[in-house]
């Protein structure tokens, strides 16, 4: 596995695996965006405000992380890649780099939920979804390094 920051020139496959991903594990929010307002999204807002990585695996990503600040704002394994650790070996780049990370991911996403929880995030709190686009409840989850 190669993992390795991400170029702009790589933005669209960026956003082909977040949707891969996103649709397969909410599959009542698939098909909320489309190809081009994912790749907006990429462009405007992941690139230009996130340190962003990527897994490859034979040459092709396979995952993505962006991180920022205190926050990871994306991370994301295709399906067919997902429990090889891959994504572990994302989070630990962030977490090399930070003193504390914070994400919210979507309450009914319970894969996502107790992989974090395994690696040391406690959720601060829950919303309804009211501040969201999805309008789906979600938990804020907190990371600091164990003293």
């Amino acid at each position: 596995m190669d993992l390795r920051p991400l170029r702009r020139d790589e933005m669209a496959a960026a956003a082909a695996v977040h949707r891969a991903s996103f649709d397969e594990r909410l599959p009542w929010l698939a098909g909320r965006y489309s190809p081009a307002q994912d790749a907006c999204y990429f462009a405007e807002h992941v690139f230009p405000r996130c340190s962003v990585w990527g897994a490859f695996s034979e040459q092709s990503l396979v995952a993505i992380l962006a991180f920022r600040l205190g926050w990871i704002d994306q991370l994301y394994v295709l399906p067919q890649a997902q429990g090889a650790g891959i994504g572990a070996s994302l989070l630990e780049i962030a977490k090399a780099q930070q003193t504390r990370l914070r994400l919210w991911t979507f309450e009914r996403n319970v894969r996502a939920r107790v992989f974090y929880e395994k690696r040391g995030f406690v959720a601060l709190r829950r919303s309804n979804g009211s501040r969201n686009t999805e309008r789906e409840p979600d938990i804020l989850y907190q990371w600091r390094p164990v003293e």
